[in-house]
């Protein structure tokens, strides 16, 4: 998540700078074309390209709006997860207690189930973020040669490359014992399974009647929160946007500045014909804010995919755990993540 109020020069030229110099060619040459051979039919006329121009604006206004849709879904779904942490940790400590048992346990007995309980959620938490962050087959990572590196390098720079990729390993080896690390590791999705062996917990702590019917229950909703929570963000993360929309808006931005220099020049030779130089520097505006709009839109439409503009779960994982493990009284806490390079991950 980017944190900065507004882009810099030199940022949005990283973003977008390279797109620049092929439009810039491609205006110049058409430019070139016509003040040098005189090929009156070598350009179109204003009124069809500006009909294609709304028609493509439409269709990235669209598309821009589904992206942000899914962005926003996102964020309201970690900010769900984010307060059904914060229940479940309260109510962990209020619920399980010595009210029901024969034989009372002691305040360190007690305290070793909160916290066994409460550090597996923070490691069902990061690994829950670890599992989103797979790359699916319509990311950019898994695109063609130039948009993969391009992507990559962005990671690095915008990105999870900002951490070390061991977080999540070594958040692991914290919050579980290494035994039951060595088990839940294996499955296909183990943030499913670490929600599973809590509910196992909460039938074993029914079991010695340490919560009762009523406590069981209402706990065991809480979990399945976390199943509702995680379906959502997969499903996200599992349905692309629907590719007639994603890609297709591509094809017709390119289409319209492939034509726009040919409707532009035939409207600056009108004020003379020195005035046709001009058209390159306004087709390569008008170019660059289609561009623009179009890669807005692509690039917001994956929040769980590694970049700049993702979800800023590594943070919000760091919260979740700081508020977890106050709550059972330590004080030996980390660090907040901080951002890098005006990125919050």
């Amino acid at each position: 998540m980017y944190i900065n109020k507004n882009f810099d020069f030199k940022s949005i030229m990283r973003f977008s700078g390279g797109h620049l110099l092929w439009i810039t060619a491609w205006a110049t040459f058409v430019t070139c074309v016509f003040a040098f051979f005189h090929l009156e039919w070598f350009v179109i006329p204003w009124l069809p390209l500006s009909v294609i121009g709304t028609a493509v604006a439409f269709y990235i206004g669209f598309k821009n709006n589904q992206a942000y849709d899914r962005l926003w879904e996102a964020r309201k779904i970690w900010g769900a997860i984010v307060n059904s942490s914060r229940m479940l940790g309260a109510t962990v400590k209020a619920y399980v207690g010595n009210q029901f048992t024969e034989n009372d346990y002691s305040e360190e007995e007690l305290h070793a189930i909160h916290q066994k309980l409460l550090y597996r959620h923070v490691a069902y938490l990061y690994t829950l973020r670890s599992q989103l962050l797979i790359p699916t087959p319509w990311e950019h990572i898994n695109q063609g040669k130039h948009v993969a590196r391009t992507a990559k390098k962005r990671m690095k720079s915008w990105g999870i490359g900002l951490h070390a990729d061991t977080v999540t390993e070594d958040q692991l080896k914290i919050f579980l014992p290494a035994e039951e690390l060595d088990r839940l590791i294996n499955y296909k999705n183990t943030a499913t399974q670490i929600i599973d062996q809590q509910s196992q917990d909460l039938k074993e702590l029914r079991s010695k009647h340490l919560i009762d019917d009523f406590r069981h229950m209402e706990l065991q909703k809480l979990f399945n929160d976390f199943y509702t929570h995680q379906g959502k963000a997969e499903r996200i993360k599992k349905f692309p946007l629907p590719r007639q929309y994603g890609s297709m808006s591509a094809i017709f931005v390119g289409i319209f500045i492939f034509l726009l220099p040919l409707g532009m020049v035939s409207e600056f030779h009108q004020l003379g014909h020195w005035a046709i130089w001009l058209s390159i520097p306004f087709t390569v505006i008008v170019g660059w804010v289609y561009l623009m709009m179009e890669l807005i839109g692509d690039y917001s439409e994956n929040p769980f995919e590694g970049l700049g503009n993702d979800i800023p779960m590594l943070s919000l994982c760091r919260i979740i755990e700081i508020d977890l493990r106050e709550m059972l009284g330590e004080t030996d806490l980390p660090p907040n993540i901080e951002a890098k390079n005006g990125v919050l991950m």
